[in-house]
């Protein structure tokens, strides 16, 4: 029995570890017992699949590889023998050929867009809103304080990271061959995005930590408070994330940086557990801000009116009590996903879509637009601007009359 150990396929020569593929292969190949009556085609490795000896006038199957974005390891990839021993040849380019293109599942890759395309306008909508909130917020000089400035490190995270999200969709995920290659840069785009995801997370708990302590604590230096809290914000991600990025460049598994490092691997729970943390977190010191504030408003009106909750600080925590479990929805329902082709699995991959892009929406609208102070200031400015529009005639009409009852008399005229 003869192999043929070099490949003459034009699937591209890509994978979790090629030369164990092919070293594996002729293994199996020069073990393998099987003897066929010629003519017949002998096994061969194309690159990705090790394909048996085959009879002449038959077609060989083998289970698509795990490894290659978009292929469905339950379905089956084909190769051709001919009648006259040899692989088929594409006629295109005169290269034998393995047909991968039952591989694909047509219907879910149409299902899979679709999901895309809701991650994508979710994340451009979120985009908008949250840029036109840092507007706002930058441009009312009145506006600014320490609660102000925490919002506006939220915005500015939520706005990188849907900038990257957009790119990640628009650049890698229509890339089937960037994602199997897995370049340096590639993989760059990868931990810079997930430092941004982790931020949205630490800056929402950075929100509830300020809450709970302005409440809680009797006195204290908020002007230090936002510093720590800035600290915290961006610095405690890039901690996380470097863990993250060392432990997955380090690990050695070809398998664990494919894909431009998009498979879910064990080390995503490097990811996971601050996340969820955070989320517990906040939810805690929610808990206490809402016992803090019903023992403050069923107090007697002489203390409400000392030490009550104020309005502005009422309003930041309903729209963080609204954001925190919406925020953290996709990571709760984590170890509740479906399997694949579980009925619920379109079902949990629409909501998670949902979600995860709609997030900068719904952290603007709550911040920001439902924001009693921003209002207010908008409407004062609407206000000053429609007074400054209105026709110069009038305001020359009123200075007219005044000058004539003010005036002395003409000459002729009669003092009324």
């Amino acid at each position: 029995m003869s192999t043929n150990s070099t490949s003459s396929s034009s699937v591209a020569e890509s994978g979790p570890d090629f030369d164990a593929l092919r070293a594996a292969c002729i293994a199996r190949l020069n073990s393998s017992g099987q003897q066929l009556a010629a003519p017949y085609c002998a096994g061969t490795f194309d690159g990705w699949l090790c394909w048996p000896d085959t009879a002449a006038g038959t077609s060989a199957q083998e289970r698509c590889p795990d490894f290659i974005t978009g292929f469905d390891p339950a379905r089956y990839a084909h190769k051709e023998c001919d009648l006259n021993g040899e692989w088929f040849r594409h006629p295109i380019n005169n290269r034998t050929w393995s047909n991968y293109t039952t591989c694909v599942n047509l219907e879910d890759m149409a299902w899979n867009h679709n999901v895309s395309l809701i991650y994508e306008v979710g994340y451009g909508i979120s985009l908008l809103a949250i840029l036109l909130s840092l507007a706002i917020l930058s441009y009312f000089k009145s506006l600014k304080c320490a609660r102000i400035t925490l919002h506006m490190n939220l915005f500015s995270s939520f706005a990188a990271n849907n900038s990257l999200w957009l790119i990640w969709y628009m650049v890698v995920i229509t890339n089937t061959e960037l994602m199997q290659h897995s370049p340096g840069y590639c993989v760059a785009l990868h931990i810079i995005l997930h430092y941004f995801l982790l931020t949205n997370y630490s800056w929402m708990l950075c929100e509830g930590f300020y809450l709970h302590t302005v409440l809680v604590a009797a006195f204290i230096s908020e002007k230090k408070l936002v510093k720590w809290l800035i600290a915290f914000g961006w610095g405690s991600p890039a901690i996380v994330i470097s863990i993250y990025a060392m432990a997955r460049g380090l690990s050695g598994s070809r398998e664990q940086n494919l894909h431009c490092w998009m498979n879910d691997t064990d080390f995503n729970y490097i990811l996971i557990v601050p996340v969820c943390t955070s989320i517990f977190l906040n939810l805690l010191f929610l808990c206490n801000i809402v016992r803090v504030v019903l023992l403050k408003l069923n107090a007697p009106a002489s203390i409400q009116g000392s030490c009550g909750p104020s309005r502005t600080v009422l309003q930041a925590f309903r729209a963080t009590l609204l954001l925190v479990p919406l925020l953290g929805l996709q990571y709760m329902l984590t170890p509740f996903r479906p399997g694949h082709e579980h009925p619920w699995e379109n079902t949990y991959q629409v909501i998670s879509a949902f979600t995860a892009s709609f997030q900068g929406l719904c952290v603007a609208t709550l911040f920001c637009f439902f924001n009693g102070e921003v209002i207010a200031q908008v409407k004062r400015k609407w206000r000053t601007l429609c007074f400054s529009n209105r026709p110069r005639t009038n305001s020359y009409t009123a200075t007219q009359v005044s000058f004539v009852r003010c005036g002395p008399p003409l000459p002729g005229e009669e003092k009324v």
